[in-house]
């Protein structure tokens, strides 16, 4: 019998939401689609939020997952672009927890990792690879699309091992995991896996 399975890809941001879905057959990736939620139009906070929220619904609805990547936050020096990031993020997961789709979170720099073997190749390496893997016949002007459909490939490598990241199958499962982790993470971020501690600037 063949296994089929679709994976979410999702790089959060008040900005731009980056996504790209993926399906397995046989162990074997197909390219579904690649997209972006652009907001820098709206100026609202969290009319942003909402928007974030109803897509990713709306691509859970349309789709069908049966899992999800999402990029995880990192820390940075700007603590409100920090704040925007985690929320955006927060908004994402709540639509896939909603709906009971397994939520896995990745680090920016495991992804890299996954897709290029460097977790510090650029954007333009990720996304060049990922046109490699998956017969991409052109490649999108903004690469948070890329970014979002890296972390469904990351996912996918990463299935089945142990300590791939944080999962979440359910609202249950989210809250036992983070109250029951949170005085491990008392120590500081260097106790935290899924945490890139590059210092970089986003939205």
């Amino acid at each position: 019998m063949t296994k089929e399975k679709i994976i979410l890809g999702i790089d959060p941001g008040t900005t731009i939401m980056g996504f790209g879905l993926i399906k397995i057959v046989d162990k074997k990736m197909l390219f579904l689609q690649l997209n972006e939620l652009d907001l820098k139009k709206y100026s609202d906070h969290y009319l942003k939020l909402k928007l974030i929220f109803e897509r990713t619904i709306e691509l859970i609805d349309t789709y069908h997952p049966d899992e999800i990547a999402i990029e995880a936050p990192f820390f940075g020096k700007n603590v409100q672009s920090m704040l925007k990031l985690g929320r955006a993020q927060g908004v994402a997961m709540a639509a896939g927890l909603s709906r009971e789709v397994p939520i896995t979170e990745y680090s920016p720099k495991k992804i890299k990792m996954a897709i290029t073997g460097s977790g510090n190749a650029s954007k333009e390496q990720v996304a060049k690879m990922l046109q490699s893997l998956l017969g991409l016949k052109t490649l999108p002007k903004n690469l948070d699309a890329t970014d979002g459909l890296a972390a469904a490939v990351c996912h996918f490598y990463n299935s089945g091992k142990i300590e791939i990241g944080k999962s979440y199958t359910g609202w249950a499962a989210f809250v036992k995991q983070n109250s029951s982790s949170s005085s491990a993470t008392k120590g500081g971020p260097k106790n935290n896996p899924i945490i890139d501690l590059r210092k970089k600037k986003r939205s």
